[in-house]
C-alpha cells in the first residue's frame, strides 16, 4: 500500500521537482528501484518484491484514478453498451 506515515512521505517526495514528461517519470520510477535493489542487494526475493511493488502501484493508480475518471466520461459520452444490452436479454 501507498500510504505510508507522513513522516516518511517528506523523505520520500522529490526534492527538486516532479518528472516532467513521461520518459523523466520512467527514469525516476526506474531509478528508485534500481537504488532499492542496490542498497538492500539484488536477490530473488528483492526483486519479486519490487516487481510486486510496480504491480500493486499499477493497481492503485488504476483504481483510484483511471477508473474513477472512465466512470465520468462514460456518463458525459454514454457506455458502448453491447454487453450490457446482452447482459439485460438475459435476464
Amino acid at each position: 500500500m501507498p500510504y505510508v506515515e507522513r513522516d516518511a512521505r517528506k523523505r520520500i517526495r522529490f526534492e527538486e521537482r516532479s518528472p516532467r514528461n513521461i520518459g523523466e517519470l520512467n527514469y525516476a520510477i526506474t531509478a528508485l528501484c534500481h537504488e532499492y535493489l542496490s542498497d538492500y542487494g539484488i536477490y530473488y526475493a528483492n526483486l519479486n518484491a519490487v516487481i510486486g511493488v510496480l504491480e500493486c502501484a499499477k493497481l492503485e493508480l488504476y483504481r483510484r484514478i483511471a477508473a474513477p475518471y472512465e466512470n465520468i466520461k462514460i456518463k458525459e459520452n454514454g457506455d458502448i453498451g453491447i454487453l450490457e444490452k446482452k447482459e439485460d436479454e438475459n435476464e
